[in-house]
């Protein structure tokens, strides 16, 4: 009986594997992001927002993204902080398969909205980060489009869960995770998006300027198919974030 049970769950394993292996293809990739982020302050509660990220393919050879934001943020709580921003956006045909179906740099434009809780426990900090994104991709529909021949719009929800430890009383530790998800009558088949998982350290040099860094995985769905297939990329690689409070 044991045998025979065990059988059918090494026959289960190899058609589960069979079946996933048929509806997915997976690519993967090194990856390198850079990325400096500075918020002025305005006023006692209301703040500028400033993001860069530099985020390369192949460690730091190729292109992968070249992503701005900026915003206002408003501290409406100890605990509680609202952001309101608009993103631009550059993607770069990278990997043997591209993000767009026609090998080209394509743009992005954005606005967002997002609402960050913090809290503690013990002496872990937690902080919770729920972001909503109204996204209008530039389609190009032929090799030789320079310019968008289309925007699509496509709505998406993130939630971050991150969590800091400190180590010293200036050297700390963290780690997130961030999920992504798609919605409304353009997602098609991604509504996953992707997830990203980082374990990083880092350094407070004064209350003005920290500095971070350490292993980011990037799980991330392309919204087309490959030959009748969903596509994953799983990128590995490292990330480095510099945090300037003026």
């Amino acid at each position: 009986m044991k045998r025979t049970l065990s059988v059918m769950l090494v026959l289960l394993l190899i058609c589960c594997k069979t079946a996933y292996s048929q509806v997915r293809v997976t690519d993967n990739h090194n990856i390198g992001w850079l990325t400096t982020t500075i918020t002025p302050k305005i006023t006692k509660k209301l703040s500028g927002y400033v993001e860069y990220q530099y985020r390369r393919e192949n460690w730091i050879t190729n292109w992968q993204q070249s992503l701005l934001r900026v915003g206002l943020s408003y501290k409406f709580h100890q605990q509680a902080t609202a952001l309101l921003g608009y993103g631009w956006i550059l993607t770069y045909p990278y990997g043997d398969y591209t993000i767009a179906a026609v090998p080209k740099t394509f743009h992005e434009h954005r606005l967002f909205e997002q609402l960050v809780f913090t809290g503690s426990i013990g002496k872990v900090s937690l902080t919770h980060r729920i972001r909503l994104e109204q996204r209008w991709i530039g389609k190009l529909k032929s090799i030789n489009s320079y310019k968008a021949d289309e925007w699509v719009y496509l709505n998406r929800v993130r939630y971050m869960l991150r969590a800091d430890v400190p180590l010293t009383k200036k050297l700390y530790a963290a780690a997130y995770d961030e999920l992504f998800i798609g919605f409304g009558k353009n997602v098609g088949e991604n509504i996953f998006d992707q997830n990203r998982i980082g374990l990083i350290a880092g350094y407070k040099f004064n209350s003005a300027f920290r500095l971070e860094g350490g292993f980011l995985n990037q799980t991330l769905q392309l919204g087309r198919e490959i030959g009748g297939k969903n596509l994953i990329q799983n990128n590995n690689g490292f990330i480095v974030n510099s945090y300037f409070n003026l």
